[in-house]
Protein backbone atom coordinates (compact mmCIF):
# COMPACT_ATOMS: atom_id res chain seq x y z
CA UNK A 1 0.00 0.00 0.00
CA UNK A 2 1.30 3.49 -1.01
CA UNK A 3 1.18 6.08 0.95
CA UNK A 4 0.75 9.88 -0.55
CA UNK A 5 0.14 12.71 1.59
CA UNK A 6 0.50 15.67 -0.45
CA UNK A 7 1.71 17.98 2.46
CA UNK A 8 4.17 15.46 3.82
CA UNK A 9 7.50 16.77 4.19
CA UNK A 10 10.56 14.76 5.11
CA UNK A 11 13.54 15.43 6.23
CA UNK A 12 16.60 13.07 6.57
CA UNK A 13 19.62 14.20 8.78
CA UNK A 14 23.42 13.04 7.67
CA UNK A 15 24.05 12.20 3.64
CA UNK A 16 25.31 8.90 4.17
CA UNK A 17 23.80 5.75 2.80
CA UNK A 18 21.27 5.10 5.42
CA UNK A 19 19.86 8.20 4.07
CA UNK A 20 20.39 7.67 0.50
CA UNK A 21 18.68 4.43 1.10
CA UNK A 22 15.92 5.87 3.06
CA UNK A 23 15.04 8.55 0.29
CA UNK A 24 14.21 5.52 -2.54
CA UNK A 25 12.24 3.81 -0.35
CA UNK A 26 9.75 6.60 0.25
CA UNK A 27 10.34 7.54 -3.53
CA UNK A 28 9.30 3.69 -4.66
CA UNK A 29 7.39 2.28 -2.33
CA UNK A 30 6.00 5.27 -0.36
CA UNK A 31 4.88 7.11 -3.26
CA UNK A 32 6.04 10.50 -2.53
CA UNK A 33 7.79 13.54 -3.90
CA UNK A 34 10.97 13.94 -4.46
CA UNK A 35 10.28 17.83 -4.18
CA UNK A 36 9.30 17.39 -0.83
CA UNK A 37 12.06 15.33 0.66
CA UNK A 38 15.14 16.80 2.01
CA UNK A 39 18.58 15.54 3.16
CA UNK A 40 20.83 18.07 5.66
CA UNK A 41 25.01 16.57 5.42
CA UNK A 42 27.52 18.47 7.56
CA UNK A 43 30.14 17.65 5.25
CA UNK A 44 30.14 19.02 1.60
CA UNK A 45 29.13 15.69 -0.09
CA UNK A 46 26.98 12.28 0.60
CA UNK A 47 27.96 9.28 0.64
CA UNK A 48 28.86 9.53 4.87
CA UNK A 49 31.67 6.38 5.24
CA UNK A 50 31.52 5.64 1.50
CA UNK A 51 33.72 8.36 0.83
CA UNK A 52 36.35 7.16 -1.23
CA UNK A 53 37.71 10.12 -3.59
CA UNK A 54 40.56 12.22 -5.44
CA UNK A 55 43.01 14.05 -3.24
CA UNK A 56 43.64 16.42 -6.10
CA UNK A 57 46.06 18.45 -3.93
CA UNK A 58 48.39 15.13 -3.26
CA UNK A 59 47.41 13.86 -7.05
CA UNK A 60 46.45 10.57 -5.12
CA UNK A 61 43.49 8.76 -4.39
CA UNK A 62 41.72 8.21 -0.67
CA UNK A 63 39.57 5.80 0.81
CA UNK A 64 38.74 5.56 5.21
CA UNK A 65 37.77 1.76 4.04
CA UNK A 66 36.03 -1.02 2.45
CA UNK A 67 32.48 -2.45 3.05
CA UNK A 68 32.31 -6.05 2.56
CA UNK A 69 29.46 -7.78 0.38
CA UNK A 70 28.80 -11.16 0.34
CA UNK A 71 26.93 -13.52 -1.65
CA UNK A 72 23.82 -14.76 -0.15
CA UNK A 73 24.11 -12.20 2.41
CA UNK A 74 23.22 -9.03 1.64
CA UNK A 75 19.47 -8.89 0.48
CA UNK A 76 18.25 -5.53 1.71
CA UNK A 77 21.28 -4.14 0.17
CA UNK A 78 21.07 -6.00 -3.31
CA UNK A 79 16.84 -5.48 -3.49
CA UNK A 80 17.71 -1.71 -2.84
CA UNK A 81 20.46 -1.79 -5.98
CA UNK A 82 18.11 -4.12 -8.29
CA UNK A 83 15.81 -0.74 -8.75
CA UNK A 84 18.73 1.77 -9.53
CA UNK A 85 20.30 2.10 -13.02
CA UNK A 86 23.75 2.30 -13.61
CA UNK A 87 25.55 5.97 -14.39
CA UNK A 88 26.40 4.37 -17.68
CA UNK A 89 23.58 1.94 -18.65
CA UNK A 90 20.02 2.73 -17.76
CA UNK A 91 19.02 -0.58 -18.31
CA UNK A 92 20.97 -2.48 -17.16
CA UNK A 93 20.71 -2.27 -12.24
CA UNK A 94 23.64 -1.54 -10.27
CA UNK A 95 23.06 -5.16 -8.71
CA UNK A 96 23.30 -6.43 -12.05
CA UNK A 97 26.61 -4.90 -12.90
CA UNK A 98 27.61 -6.05 -9.42
CA UNK A 99 26.83 -9.40 -10.45
CA UNK A 100 28.37 -9.40 -14.13
CA UNK A 101 31.42 -8.36 -12.32
CA UNK A 102 31.39 -11.31 -10.22
CA UNK A 103 31.28 -13.29 -12.56
CA UNK A 104 34.11 -12.16 -14.28
CA UNK A 105 36.53 -11.36 -11.73
CA UNK A 106 35.65 -13.91 -8.70
CA UNK A 107 37.15 -13.88 -5.39
CA UNK A 108 39.24 -16.49 -4.68
CA UNK A 109 42.29 -15.55 -2.50
CA UNK A 110 45.38 -17.59 -2.63
CA UNK A 111 47.44 -16.32 -0.09
CA UNK A 112 45.11 -15.16 2.79
CA UNK A 113 48.40 -15.10 5.17
CA UNK A 114 52.45 -13.94 3.88
CA UNK A 115 55.08 -14.00 6.50
CA UNK A 116 58.96 -12.74 5.58
CA UNK A 117 57.88 -12.77 2.07
CA UNK A 118 56.14 -16.21 1.51
CA UNK A 119 52.65 -17.63 1.75
CA UNK A 120 52.22 -19.31 4.73
CA UNK A 121 49.50 -21.47 5.36
CA UNK A 122 46.28 -20.58 5.88
CA UNK A 123 43.52 -23.47 5.51
CA UNK A 124 44.74 -24.96 9.06
CA UNK A 125 42.28 -22.82 11.44
CA UNK A 126 45.20 -23.56 14.23
CA UNK A 127 41.51 -24.32 16.57
CA UNK A 128 42.56 -26.82 19.85
CA UNK A 129 39.79 -28.69 21.04
CA UNK A 130 39.02 -26.03 24.06
CA UNK A 131 38.38 -23.41 21.32
CA UNK A 132 36.30 -25.36 19.31
CA UNK A 133 34.17 -26.27 22.46
CA UNK A 134 34.50 -22.44 23.66
CA UNK A 135 32.77 -21.30 19.98
CA UNK A 136 30.11 -23.94 20.27
CA UNK A 137 29.52 -22.83 23.51
CA UNK A 138 29.11 -19.07 22.25
CA UNK A 139 27.16 -19.99 19.36
CA UNK A 140 24.58 -21.73 21.40
CA UNK A 141 24.12 -18.66 24.25
CA UNK A 142 21.59 -16.30 23.99
CA UNK A 143 22.28 -13.22 23.64
CA UNK A 144 20.52 -11.68 26.48
CA UNK A 145 23.47 -13.40 28.53
CA UNK A 146 25.60 -11.47 27.25
CA UNK A 147 25.23 -7.55 27.97
CA UNK A 148 28.44 -5.88 28.53
CA UNK A 149 31.03 -9.11 27.58
CA UNK A 150 33.64 -8.87 26.10
CA UNK A 151 34.73 -11.81 23.75
CA UNK A 152 38.10 -12.25 25.51
CA UNK A 153 36.03 -13.28 28.67
CA UNK A 154 34.85 -16.41 26.98
CA UNK A 155 38.13 -17.69 25.04
CA UNK A 156 41.64 -18.51 26.83
CA UNK A 157 44.54 -16.28 25.31
CA UNK A 158 45.58 -19.01 23.17
CA UNK A 159 42.34 -18.37 20.69
CA UNK A 160 43.79 -14.94 19.56
CA UNK A 161 46.93 -16.47 18.44
CA UNK A 162 45.03 -18.99 15.87
CA UNK A 163 44.48 -19.01 12.29
CA UNK A 164 41.31 -18.91 12.54
CA UNK A 165 40.89 -15.78 14.67
CA UNK A 166 43.92 -13.45 12.36
CA UNK A 167 41.66 -14.45 9.93
CA UNK A 168 37.91 -14.21 11.05
CA UNK A 169 39.76 -10.85 13.07
CA UNK A 170 41.05 -9.50 9.98
CA UNK A 171 38.03 -9.55 7.76
CA UNK A 172 35.97 -8.02 9.98
CA UNK A 173 38.21 -5.81 12.49
CA UNK A 174 37.67 -7.64 15.57
CA UNK A 175 39.53 -7.01 18.59
CA UNK A 176 39.53 -9.10 21.41
CA UNK A 177 38.14 -6.73 23.72
CA UNK A 178 35.12 -6.01 21.47
CA UNK A 179 31.72 -7.11 22.37
CA UNK A 180 30.43 -10.92 22.31
CA UNK A 181 26.95 -10.33 21.45
CA UNK A 182 28.34 -8.96 18.21
CA UNK A 183 30.98 -11.62 17.57
CA UNK A 184 28.47 -14.04 17.98
CA UNK A 185 25.76 -12.15 15.36
CA UNK A 186 28.83 -12.27 12.85
CA UNK A 187 28.88 -16.05 13.43
CA UNK A 188 25.39 -16.57 12.70
CA UNK A 189 25.11 -13.97 9.72
CA UNK A 190 28.42 -15.34 8.45
CA UNK A 191 28.12 -19.28 8.95
CA UNK A 192 27.89 -20.37 5.33
CA UNK A 193 31.19 -17.94 4.52
CA UNK A 194 33.17 -19.43 7.64
CA UNK A 195 34.28 -22.80 5.91
CA UNK A 196 35.91 -20.31 3.45
CA UNK A 197 37.86 -17.53 5.65
CA UNK A 198 41.37 -18.88 4.29
CA UNK A 199 39.80 -18.08 0.55
CA UNK A 200 37.56 -15.29 1.08
CA UNK A 201 35.53 -16.65 -2.17
CA UNK A 202 31.89 -15.84 -0.63
CA UNK A 203 33.34 -12.11 -0.99
CA UNK A 204 31.46 -10.04 -3.71
CA UNK A 205 33.24 -6.57 -5.28
CA UNK A 206 31.83 -3.75 -6.88
CA UNK A 207 33.75 -2.59 -9.85
CA UNK A 208 35.03 0.14 -9.02
CA UNK A 209 35.00 2.09 -5.07
CA UNK A 210 31.67 1.60 -3.12
CA UNK A 211 31.37 5.49 -3.71
CA UNK A 212 31.17 5.37 -7.43
CA UNK A 213 29.55 2.02 -7.93
CA UNK A 214 26.65 2.65 -5.28
CA UNK A 215 26.64 5.80 -3.99
CA UNK A 216 26.99 7.90 -7.30
CA UNK A 217 24.07 6.12 -9.25
CA UNK A 218 22.25 6.28 -6.15
CA UNK A 219 22.68 10.13 -5.98
CA UNK A 220 21.94 10.57 -9.70
CA UNK A 221 18.68 8.39 -9.49
CA UNK A 222 17.13 10.85 -6.21
CA UNK A 223 18.81 13.89 -7.68
CA UNK A 224 16.39 12.62 -10.75
CA UNK A 225 13.48 13.19 -8.56
CA UNK A 226 14.14 16.20 -7.28
CA UNK A 227 15.07 15.76 -4.06
CA UNK A 228 16.49 19.15 -2.27
CA UNK A 229 20.41 18.83 -0.92
CA UNK A 230 21.34 20.55 1.52
CA UNK A 231 25.23 20.17 2.20
CA UNK A 232 27.67 21.95 5.23
CA UNK A 233 24.21 22.40 7.14
CA UNK A 234 24.81 21.38 10.82
CA UNK A 235 22.25 19.72 12.67
CA UNK A 236 22.49 20.64 16.33
CA UNK A 237 19.52 18.63 18.21
CA UNK A 238 15.85 18.11 17.67
CA UNK A 239 12.74 18.92 19.52
CA UNK A 240 11.16 16.20 20.67
CA UNK A 241 7.90 16.60 22.34
CA UNK A 242 7.23 13.55 25.15
CA UNK A 243 3.58 13.36 26.36
CA UNK A 244 2.98 9.96 28.25
CA UNK A 245 3.38 7.53 25.55
CA UNK A 246 3.70 9.43 22.50
CA UNK A 247 6.78 11.16 21.38
CA UNK A 248 6.65 13.66 18.16
CA UNK A 249 9.53 15.92 16.94
CA UNK A 250 8.41 19.22 16.57
CA UNK A 251 11.02 21.13 15.51
CA UNK A 252 15.05 20.45 13.82
CA UNK A 253 17.19 23.12 15.38
CA UNK A 254 20.34 24.43 13.17
CA UNK A 255 24.09 25.85 13.92
CA UNK A 256 23.41 28.91 13.04
CA UNK A 257 20.41 29.62 15.34
CA UNK A 258 17.78 28.46 12.54
CA UNK A 259 15.01 26.04 13.37
CA UNK A 260 12.33 24.07 11.37
CA UNK A 261 8.98 23.65 12.35
CA UNK A 262 7.92 19.79 11.87
CA UNK A 263 4.37 18.81 11.52
CA UNK A 264 2.76 15.69 12.94
CA UNK A 265 2.65 14.49 9.57
CA UNK A 266 6.21 15.37 8.76
CA UNK A 267 8.49 12.70 9.10
CA UNK A 268 12.23 12.84 10.31
CA UNK A 269 14.99 10.14 9.90
CA UNK A 270 18.17 10.88 11.31
CA UNK A 271 21.55 8.99 11.29
CA UNK A 272 22.93 8.29 14.66
CA UNK A 273 26.56 8.46 15.51
CA UNK A 274 29.80 7.54 13.03
CA UNK A 275 32.34 5.33 12.21
CA UNK A 276 34.49 8.26 10.89
CA UNK A 277 34.08 11.19 11.94
CA UNK A 278 37.39 12.86 13.49
CA UNK A 279 39.16 10.76 11.21
CA UNK A 280 42.39 12.66 10.19
CA UNK A 281 44.32 11.85 7.01
CA UNK A 282 48.39 12.47 6.91
CA UNK A 283 50.71 12.27 4.06
CA UNK A 284 53.66 10.80 2.78
CA UNK A 285 55.64 12.85 5.00
CA UNK A 286 53.77 13.06 7.87
CA UNK A 287 51.41 10.71 10.39
CA UNK A 288 48.40 12.22 10.54
CA UNK A 289 47.15 13.55 14.20
CA UNK A 290 44.56 11.75 16.25
CA UNK A 291 41.45 13.84 17.20
CA UNK A 292 40.86 12.30 20.33
CA UNK A 293 38.12 14.54 21.66
CA UNK A 294 34.37 13.22 21.12
CA UNK A 295 33.09 15.99 19.74
CA UNK A 296 32.33 15.85 16.55
CA UNK A 297 28.82 16.70 14.73
CA UNK A 298 27.30 13.29 14.49
CA UNK A 299 27.84 12.50 18.01
CA UNK A 300 26.71 15.76 19.64
CA UNK A 301 23.71 15.62 17.54
CA UNK A 302 22.98 12.26 19.38
CA UNK A 303 23.94 13.20 22.52
CA UNK A 304 21.53 15.71 22.86
CA UNK A 305 18.83 13.74 21.37
CA UNK A 306 19.57 11.22 23.77
CA UNK A 307 19.06 13.80 26.95
CA UNK A 308 15.33 13.98 26.17
CA UNK A 309 14.61 10.29 27.01
CA UNK A 310 16.50 7.03 28.01
CA UNK A 311 14.83 4.80 24.71
CA UNK A 312 17.11 7.10 22.33
CA UNK A 313 19.87 5.12 23.21
CA UNK A 314 23.42 6.11 24.99
CA UNK A 315 26.16 7.51 23.00
CA UNK A 316 28.83 7.19 25.54
CA UNK A 317 29.12 3.23 25.35
CA UNK A 318 30.09 4.10 21.90
CA UNK A 319 32.19 7.17 21.73
CA UNK A 320 33.82 6.94 24.96
CA UNK A 321 36.68 4.45 24.20
CA UNK A 322 38.81 6.41 21.28
CA UNK A 323 41.88 4.14 22.13
CA UNK A 324 39.78 0.78 21.85
CA UNK A 325 37.47 1.87 18.97
CA UNK A 326 40.40 3.44 16.59
CA UNK A 327 42.73 1.90 13.85
CA UNK A 328 44.86 3.17 11.18
CA UNK A 329 44.32 2.44 6.85
CA UNK A 330 46.16 3.80 4.22
CA UNK A 331 45.49 4.19 0.63
CA UNK A 332 48.74 4.09 -2.17
CA UNK A 333 48.62 5.61 -5.48
CA UNK A 334 51.47 4.34 -7.76
CA UNK A 335 52.36 5.70 -11.04
CA UNK A 336 53.51 2.32 -12.25
CA UNK A 337 52.72 -1.67 -11.68
CA UNK A 338 55.98 -2.55 -10.24
CA UNK A 339 54.41 -3.00 -6.55
CA UNK A 340 51.12 -4.59 -7.89
CA UNK A 341 53.12 -6.91 -10.64
CA UNK A 342 55.18 -8.35 -7.39
CA UNK A 343 51.77 -8.71 -5.59
CA UNK A 344 50.73 -10.83 -8.22
CA UNK A 345 53.85 -12.83 -8.10
CA UNK A 346 53.77 -13.54 -4.32
CA UNK A 347 50.40 -14.14 -4.15
CA UNK A 348 49.45 -15.68 -7.64
CA UNK A 349 46.66 -13.43 -7.47
CA UNK A 350 45.96 -10.59 -10.15
CA UNK A 351 44.25 -7.56 -9.16
CA UNK A 352 40.82 -7.79 -7.72
CA UNK A 353 41.12 -11.17 -7.37
CA UNK A 354 42.34 -11.76 -3.91
CA UNK A 355 39.94 -10.48 -0.57
CA UNK A 356 42.61 -9.59 0.90
CA UNK A 357 46.12 -10.52 2.43
CA UNK A 358 47.50 -10.35 5.95
CA UNK A 359 50.82 -10.02 6.97
CA UNK A 360 50.66 -12.74 9.95
CA UNK A 361 54.34 -11.47 11.79
CA UNK A 362 53.22 -7.68 11.52
CA UNK A 363 53.71 -6.00 14.77
CA UNK A 364 50.72 -4.05 13.19
CA UNK A 365 48.57 -6.66 11.82
CA UNK A 366 48.55 -5.35 8.35
CA UNK A 367 46.22 -6.13 5.78
CA UNK A 368 46.87 -5.30 2.20
CA UNK A 369 44.13 -5.18 -0.49
CA UNK A 370 44.30 -4.46 -4.57
CA UNK A 371 41.24 -4.06 -5.83
CA UNK A 372 40.40 -4.49 -9.36
CA UNK A 373 41.90 -1.53 -11.43
CA UNK A 374 41.02 1.19 -12.36
CA UNK A 375 38.92 1.53 -8.81
CA UNK A 376 37.86 5.25 -9.37
CA UNK A 377 35.22 5.93 -12.83
CA UNK A 378 38.09 8.98 -13.15
CA UNK A 379 41.32 6.79 -12.67
CA UNK A 380 43.55 7.30 -15.58
CA UNK A 381 45.62 4.51 -17.14
CA UNK A 382 48.84 5.26 -15.71
CA UNK A 383 47.85 5.22 -11.85
CA UNK A 384 46.95 2.69 -10.01
CA UNK A 385 45.48 2.45 -6.52
CA UNK A 386 45.73 -0.65 -3.10
CA UNK A 387 44.15 -0.18 0.27
CA UNK A 388 45.62 -1.62 3.46
CA UNK A 389 44.93 -1.42 7.30
CA UNK A 390 46.19 -2.37 10.54
CA UNK A 391 44.57 -3.28 13.83
CA UNK A 392 47.28 -2.55 16.36
CA UNK A 393 48.16 1.42 15.38
CA UNK A 394 50.22 1.40 19.02
CA UNK A 395 52.77 -1.13 18.45
CA UNK A 396 55.69 -0.51 17.20
CA UNK A 397 56.90 -1.58 13.69
CA UNK A 398 58.68 -4.79 12.87
CA UNK A 399 61.27 -2.61 10.49
CA UNK A 400 60.35 1.35 11.52
CA UNK A 401 61.19 1.01 14.84
CA UNK A 402 57.84 3.64 15.85
CA UNK A 403 54.58 3.09 16.19
CA UNK A 404 52.08 3.08 13.73
CA UNK A 405 50.46 6.13 14.30
CA UNK A 406 53.62 8.50 14.76
CA UNK A 407 54.41 7.03 11.29
CA UNK A 408 54.35 8.76 7.56
CA UNK A 409 53.13 7.07 4.65
CA UNK A 410 56.06 6.76 3.42
CA UNK A 411 57.19 5.02 6.68
CA UNK A 412 54.26 2.81 6.35
CA UNK A 413 55.19 1.93 2.78
CA UNK A 414 59.02 0.85 3.79
CA UNK A 415 57.39 -1.65 6.62
CA UNK A 416 54.52 -3.07 3.86
CA UNK A 417 57.59 -3.40 1.56
CA UNK A 418 60.02 -5.39 4.40
CA UNK A 419 57.33 -7.53 5.33
CA UNK A 420 56.06 -8.43 1.73
CA UNK A 421 59.83 -9.15 0.85
CA UNK A 422 60.38 -6.37 -1.99
CA UNK A 423 63.07 -4.87 -0.47
CA UNK A 424 64.97 -4.90 -3.72
CA UNK A 425 62.22 -3.06 -5.19
CA UNK A 426 62.07 -0.53 -2.54
CA UNK A 427 63.86 2.67 -3.54
CA UNK A 428 61.47 2.23 -7.69
CA UNK A 429 58.33 1.45 -5.41
CA UNK A 430 59.02 4.36 -3.09
CA UNK A 431 59.95 6.80 -6.26
CA UNK A 432 56.17 6.00 -7.47
CA UNK A 433 54.28 6.01 -4.54
CA UNK A 434 51.63 8.54 -2.97
CA UNK A 435 50.65 6.66 0.58
CA UNK A 436 48.03 8.60 2.87
CA UNK A 437 47.33 7.19 6.57
CA UNK A 438 44.23 7.91 7.75
CA UNK A 439 43.39 7.39 11.52
CA UNK A 440 39.86 6.69 12.77
CA UNK A 441 39.52 6.94 16.41
CA UNK A 442 35.92 5.90 16.00
CA UNK A 443 35.54 3.05 13.31
CA UNK A 444 34.96 -0.06 15.31
CA UNK A 445 33.01 1.89 17.97
CA UNK A 446 30.04 0.10 17.01
CA UNK A 447 31.47 -3.15 18.60
CA UNK A 448 32.02 -1.53 21.70
CA UNK A 449 30.40 -3.85 24.57
CA UNK A 450 27.02 -3.32 24.77
CA UNK A 451 23.64 -3.92 26.77
CA UNK A 452 20.18 -3.79 25.65
CA UNK A 453 19.09 -0.15 25.27
CA UNK A 454 22.54 1.03 24.78
CA UNK A 455 20.97 1.07 21.28
CA UNK A 456 18.00 2.54 20.04
CA UNK A 457 15.16 1.13 17.90
CA UNK A 458 14.93 1.99 14.55
CA UNK A 459 11.44 3.61 15.07
CA UNK A 460 11.45 3.83 19.27
CA UNK A 461 8.24 2.96 21.04
CA UNK A 462 5.93 5.79 20.86
CA UNK A 463 7.13 7.32 17.81
CA UNK A 464 4.66 9.52 15.74
CA UNK A 465 6.63 11.38 13.08
CA UNK A 466 10.18 10.43 13.52
CA UNK A 467 13.16 7.18 13.22
CA UNK A 468 17.05 6.42 13.78
CA UNK A 469 18.97 4.95 11.16
CA UNK A 470 23.10 3.79 10.62
CA UNK A 471 24.85 1.32 12.59
CA UNK A 472 23.93 2.40 16.13
CA UNK A 473 20.55 2.07 16.23
CA UNK A 474 19.36 -2.05 17.08
CA UNK A 475 18.25 -4.36 14.18
CA UNK A 476 17.51 -8.01 16.11
CA UNK A 477 20.28 -10.49 14.82
CA UNK A 478 21.71 -8.18 12.22
CA UNK A 479 25.58 -7.36 11.98
CA UNK A 480 27.14 -3.67 11.61
CA UNK A 481 29.53 -2.61 10.12
CA UNK A 482 28.01 -2.94 6.90
CA UNK A 483 26.34 -1.39 4.23
CA UNK A 484 23.31 -3.73 4.79
CA UNK A 485 22.78 -3.14 7.85
CA UNK A 486 22.24 1.25 7.01
CA UNK A 487 19.91 -0.10 4.01
CA UNK A 488 17.86 -2.66 6.14
CA UNK A 489 17.13 0.52 9.11
CA UNK A 490 16.33 2.88 5.96
CA UNK A 491 13.56 -0.10 5.09
CA UNK A 492 12.31 -0.68 8.36
CA UNK A 493 11.46 2.84 8.93
CA UNK A 494 10.30 4.12 6.14
CA UNK A 495 7.40 0.49 6.10
CA UNK A 496 6.92 1.38 9.72
CA UNK A 497 6.73 5.19 9.14
CA UNK A 498 4.20 5.01 6.35
CA UNK A 499 2.25 1.93 7.02
CA UNK A 500 3.60 0.11 3.75
CA UNK A 501 2.52 -3.00 3.58
CA UNK A 502 5.12 -5.17 2.54
CA UNK A 503 7.85 -7.44 3.98
CA UNK A 504 11.31 -6.27 4.73
CA UNK A 505 13.80 -8.82 3.41
CA UNK A 506 14.51 -12.04 5.70
CA UNK A 507 17.87 -12.09 7.44
CA UNK A 508 20.28 -14.88 5.82
CA UNK A 509 20.02 -17.87 8.59
CA UNK A 510 22.88 -19.90 6.53
CA UNK A 511 22.74 -22.44 9.56
CA UNK A 512 19.39 -23.41 8.36
CA UNK A 513 21.07 -25.51 5.73
CA UNK A 514 22.50 -28.77 5.87
CA UNK A 515 25.18 -28.36 3.22
CA UNK A 516 26.59 -25.21 5.72
CA UNK A 517 26.38 -27.06 8.75
CA UNK A 518 28.58 -29.94 7.25
CA UNK A 519 31.15 -27.50 5.46
CA UNK A 520 31.65 -25.76 8.73
CA UNK A 521 31.97 -28.91 10.90
CA UNK A 522 34.10 -30.06 8.47
CA UNK A 523 36.15 -26.95 8.59
CA UNK A 524 36.52 -27.14 12.09
CA UNK A 525 38.02 -30.51 12.24
CA UNK A 526 41.17 -29.45 9.79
Amino acid sequence: MKINIKQRKVYLIGGGIASLASVVYLIKDGGLKGKDITIFEAKGSMGGSLDAKKNYTKDAYIMTGHRILAKNAFECTYNLLSHIPTIKDENLSVKEEINNFNNQIKTYTKARLVEGGHVVDSYDLGLRWKDKWDLVKVFFRQESSMDGVQINECFEESFFETNFWLEFSTVFAFQPWHSLAEFRRYIYRSFHALPFADTMEMVQSTPYSQHDSIVMPILKWIKDKGVNFETETVVTDLNIEVVENRKTVKEICFSNSKKITVSSEDLVLTTLGSMTTNSSFGSMKSAPILKENRGSVSWDLWNNIAKKDSSFGRPEVFNDHVKRSGWESFTITFKNKVFLNLMEELTGNSDGTSGGTTISSSNWVMSIVVPYQPHFVDQPDNLFVCWGYSLRQNKEGNFVEKKMSQCSGEEILIELIEHLGFNNKRKEILESATCIPCVMPYITSQFSPRQKGDRPQVVPTGSENFAFLGQFCEIPNDIVFTVEYSVRSAQIAVYKLLNIDKKIEPIYKGYYYPKNIYRLIKAMLR
